[in-house]
């Protein structure tokens, strides 16, 4: 048989799913419009009051720019604190509620359960909270975006700690490490640079969630956009709105700058 009489099966094409996923998507979009009951000539209606609402904040007043970066330095400094809360709770509570780690089951799923506890409760819900205990200021912020996101931190280095290689664990336990000692020497160097990450990306988190915590009296930044606001003074609330996009902008990239280098 010669060469050319040889005849090779090739596999079928591959059907092409996009026509699929594209009428999957116009259905869905037709459901929430039909669910939310969207009415679209009302949304017409709006967009001239929407565009007259808007044009309201076209001429930003910076003329307090001092007291604005001293209410963002505040709003920076409970973001900061709140995460230093958040890191040395989830640094406490992680190893307990790391099944390889964990000493006992029950304190495995305790911690799991204050973890999950913590990161259930919104932050403005504890802001309020901490608000009407302490009264206004920054520490009522601090104290909210801490304990909440410390759930978020527990979790994100618990998860990480279950990831370890086996053989890490062992080698330090055949050295009769107790418990303390297995996470200061097997876990946590081992997942150093990944935990620094989750600090990084929660402080970014943060910050964003301090300043809508002014909004509740939870003080900096926040707090003054809500009084400007309430006082329909829409040329200072259109600088605060601006520094805290661009304060938001510049962390954003430093952040991320920083996880690259770390990862």
């Amino acid at each position: 048989m010669s060469y050319s009489q040889i005849q090779i099966k090739l596999p079928a094409k591959p059907r092409n799913p996009f026509p699929v996923w594209v009428a999957l998507a116009f259905i869905t979009l037709w459901w929430v419009i039909w669910d939310l009951e969207i009415s679209f000539e009302t949304l017409a209606y709006g967009v001239s009051d929407m565009a007259e609402y808007f044009s309201r904040y076209g001429q930003p007043d910076f003329s307090e720019l001092s007291r604005y970066l001293e209410l963002l330095g505040v709003t920076l400094a409970t973001a900061l604190w709140g995460t230093a809360i958040a890191f040395v709770i989830g640094f406490m509570i992680a190893p307990f509620a790391a099944r390889n780690f964990t000493p006992h089951p029950t304190l495995y799923y305790i911690s799991r359960e204050f973890l999950n506890f913590t990161r259930a409760l919104p932050d403005l819900l504890l802001a309020l909270i901490f608000v009407a205990a302490i009264g206004l200021g920054p520490l009522a912020g601090a104290l909210a975006l801490g304990i909440h996101t410390a759930g978020f931190l527990g979790k994100f280095f618990a998860e990480s700690l279950e990831q370890i290689d086996k053989g890490v664990c062992e080698g330090v336990a055949a050295t009769g490490a107790n418990f303390p000692q297995m996470v200061m020497y097997a876990g946590w160097p081992s997942i150093l640079r990944e935990a620094l990450g989750y600090v990084l990306y929660i402080f970014d988190r943060n910050v964003r969630m301090a300043a809508v915590l002014g909004l509740v009296g939870a003080g900096g930044i926040g707090l003054a956009l809500h009084d400007t606001l309430r006082l329909f003074n829409y040329d200072q609330a259109a600088a605060l709105i601006l520094i805290i996009l661009l304060t938001i902008l510049i962390i954003d990239y430093l952040s991320a700058w920083l996880r690259k280098k770390l990862t």
